[in-house]
C-alpha cells in the first residue's frame, strides 16, 4: 500500500468542530460559541501552510429557523477570530436545504467538498477531513479524503453507533485542538 501524499488542504465540518452544537440547532450570532482550542487549532494548521477549508449543512435555513443574513453573521464571527489569532479560513460551503430536497450538496454527499476543490484548485485526495458524524466520514471518503472523528459535538454519539468500516476509516481524537496537532505531527511537510 502506497502512502498518502502530503495535501496542503483540511477541510472541517462546522457545528460540534469548531463551535458548540445544539440539536435545536445554533439560530444565531449570539448562539454561536467556539469550542475551547478551535479557533487556535484553525490558526495553528493555517499557520502552518493549509489551507482551512469549512463544509457544513445547515438546514435550519431550509426549516425557517434562522435566516442567511443570521448564517452569514455567524460566519463573520468564525472568520474574525480565525484572523485575530493569525490563521485564514480559505473556502467556506454550505447546504442550506431540507435532508428531502434532493440536493447534491448535503453531506454524506459530496458537492459541498467538490465546491472547495473548485474554489481553492486543490485536489481532494488525501485532503483531512475533520468532522463530528458519521456522514462526515461517509463524505470524506466518498473523495478519499482522511477522516478524522472528533469527540466533541455529536462525536461520542457518532463513535458508538458506527459501523465496523466506517470506524476503521477514520483517526479518532478529542476536539479540534487534537485533530490539528495529529495532522500536523503527522503529515510530511508542506512545500
Amino acid at each position: 500500500m502506497c502512502e498518502p501524499t502530503a495535501t496542503s488542504l483540511v477541510i472541517l465540518d462546522r457545528d460540534g468542530v469548531i463551535n458548540q452544537d445544539s440539536d435545536d440547532y445554533i439560530r444565531s450570532v449570539d448562539e454561536w460559541i467556539p469550542i475551547p482550542g478551535s479557533i487556535d487549532a484553525i490558526a495553528r494548521l493555517s499557520r502552518a501552510g493549509f489551507k482551512v477549508a469549512v463544509a457544513t449543512n445547515q438546514s435550519g435555513i431550509g426549516r425557517g429557523y434562522y435566516s442567511d443574513d443570521a448564517l452569514a453573521q455567524m460566519h463573520a464571527l468564525m472568520y474574525t477570530l480565525v484572523e485575530e489569532a493569525g490563521g485564514h479560513i480559505a473556502a467556506l460551503s454550505y447546504c442550506p436545504h431540507l435532508p428531502n430536497a434532493g440536493c447534491a450538496c448535503r453531506k454524506p454527499l459530496p458537492g459541498l467538498l467538490d465546491a472547495i476543490a473548485q474554489e481553492l484548485h486543490l485536489p481532494l485526495e488525501h485532503a483531512w477531513f475533520v468532522g463530528d458524524t458519521g456522514k462526515d466520514i461517509e463524505t470524506a471518503l466518498s473523495r478519499n479524503c482522511r477522516p478524522i472523528l472528533v469527540l466533541s459535538g455529536k462525536g461520542e454519539r457518532t463513535l458508538a453507533s458506527l459501523s465496523p468500516h466506517l470506524r476503521a476509516a477514520a483517526v479518532v481524537v478529542p476536539d479540534l485542538a487534537a485533530a490539528a496537532t495529529y495532522i500536523l505531527t503527522t503529515t510530511p511537510r508542506l512545500p
